[in-house]
């Protein structure tokens, strides 16, 4: 009698504690991936220049639902999703316009921004439309800006996120080089096309270093954009397109959902 007491009291401990791990995975899996709010900050990388199918209200912004802080969204249903990104916008842009949001309810706060206060169009307008030298000349200046004043201004974008949405993970996207090298492709010289992958790679470092010295979380898509860069055969990024002249080196639709949205996911 005593040994089927035990057995009967140990197999309902058992019963008890599988449903109570049951319950706590049920519990979990129901989870969404961000406690709170999610915001979605920046330029026309974020907005999704380039993917289409862009919400009419957001106007000039151009904010598109195939763009990927809307397929974020959709994926992991935050409590709330405001959508701010716009495009041609700049760090002052992002402090004047983009912040209202925020706030100690805002779990996740994405951003892509520092491109068009380096001069990205007219870099890339200078490099399509002049000599080698020309690009070369116009992308050193770029660089000097990067080095001298981006900075400050990233510092001044990132810690009013921080002070304004205190509990947020907050994730800075970073850019794609523009070109697949070594292959042969219309368009640009190669010497140009290296200058210009090179820069990104330059950018991507200063705005890294400025998140990394936040706490911040920095989304890098280079990788994922490997194998899909202009120039590739199967390009995730426009070229230039003279009949919407507004596009041109940004993510397509595939850009954003197979080479920015992974990234958001790993670091959400």
């Amino acid at each position: 009698m005593r040994r089927s007491r035990l057995v009967g009291f140990l197999t309902s401990v058992l019963l008890a504690a599988g449903a109570a791990l049951t319950g706590a995975a049920t519990a979990q899996a129901a989870q969404p991936a961000v406690s709170g709010g999610y915001v979605a900050l920046g330029d026309s990388y974020s907005s999704g220049v380039g993917a289409g199918s862009y919400i009419a209200s957001s106007g000039d912004c151009k904010r598109s639902t195939k763009a990927h802080p809307y397929l974020w969204a959709a994926a992991n249903s935050p409590s709330t999703f405001d959508f701010t990104a716009c495009s041609g916008a700049r760090t002052g842009d992002v402090l004047a316009g983009q912040l209202g949001p925020l706030s100690s309810a805002t779990g996740l706060v994405s951003i892509s921004v520092g491109g068009n206060d380096a001069g990205f169009a007219d870099v890339m307008m200078t490099c399509v439309l002049q000599s080698d030298s020309s690009c070369l000349s116009r992308i050193a200046t770029a660089k000097a800006y990067v080095d001298s004043t981006l900075p400050a201004n990233l510092d001044g974008v990132y810690s009013a996120i921080s002070g304004r949405a205190p509990n947020a993970e907050v994730v800075v996207i970073g850019y794609p080089r523009f070109y697949q090298l070594g292959a042969t492709c219309l368009g640009l010289s190669e010497t140009k096309r290296k200058a210009i992958n090179d820069a990104a790679d330059h950018l991507n470092t200063a705005i890294a270093k400025r998140a990394a010295d936040h706490g911040f979380t920095f989304g890098d898509v280079r990788p994922t954009f490997t194998g899909h860069e202009i120039c590739s055969g199967s390009s995730w990024l426009h070229s230039v397109n003279w009949l919407n002249i507004g596009e041109s080196y940004h993510p397509t639709a595939a850009g954003q959902s197979a080479g920015y949205l992974p990234v958001l996911n790993s670091a959400a």
